[in-house]
């Protein structure tokens, strides 16, 4: 393929295309694991401060603010982890659908060519075909018109000489005198 092909732009296009979804992909798994991971050390911390805020709770209600607090984060994060997960879902299934449609535009593009490579040979030779008829016409049209017309022409210009000759006047005597108009030459 070359560049001035449209095809290799569209092929090109559609892997850059495909490429750049394939690196969003990794990156979003990559950020819902990360956060998998926060979303469980959040909950394994919570796991084993509970026992110490229950026994602290009688000693600072800051204890209880703080708990509060980190079971808000630990929400938020298992929610922002479900939204990441549905998104990566999201994402596979685009993904896949591109997929399908990069496969389904190289069989287009292979049959186009394939059409258009098919159609080029028919014209080809049918240009072939129209040339070698012209040039048997054309000698036809030498060999069965112009040289029996030449014959003819040759044989009417014998003819008319063969009258000019039979049924011209009689030239003069040598003796005779020529009028001026006559012994003009030019």
């Amino acid at each position: 393929m070359s560049t001035s092909d449209p095809t290799f732009w569209i092929m090109l296009t559609t892997i850059i295309t495909a490429f750049s979804f394939m690196m969003i992909a990794v990156a979003m798994v990559a950020i819902a694991v990360f956060v998998n991971r926060a979303v469980k050390t959040v909950s394994r911390l919570e796991e084993r401060l509970e026992p110490l805020v229950d026994r602290v709770t009688v000693l600072s209600d800051q204890g209880k603010q703080i708990a509060a607090q980190g079971k808000e984060i630990a929400e938020q994060f298992t929610t922002v982890s479900g939204h990441l997960s549905t998104a990566t879902m999201h994402f596979s299934e685009s993904l896949a659908l591109v997929k399908d449609e990069v496969r389904e535009l190289k069989a287009l593009v292979s049959d186009t060519a394939t059409t258009t490579r098919d159609k080029v040979e028919l014209v080809s030779r049918t240009i072939d075909r129209t040339e070698r008829q012209f040039s048997a016409t054309t000698a036809f049209i030498q060999y069965k018109v112009l040289e029996p017309a030449r014959e003819l022409a040759a044989i009417m210009a014998g003819v008319r000489r063969g009258l000019e000759v039979l049924f011209a006047p009689s030239p003069k005597p040598i003796n005779q005198t020529y009028g001026e108009d006559e012994m003009f030459i030019g």
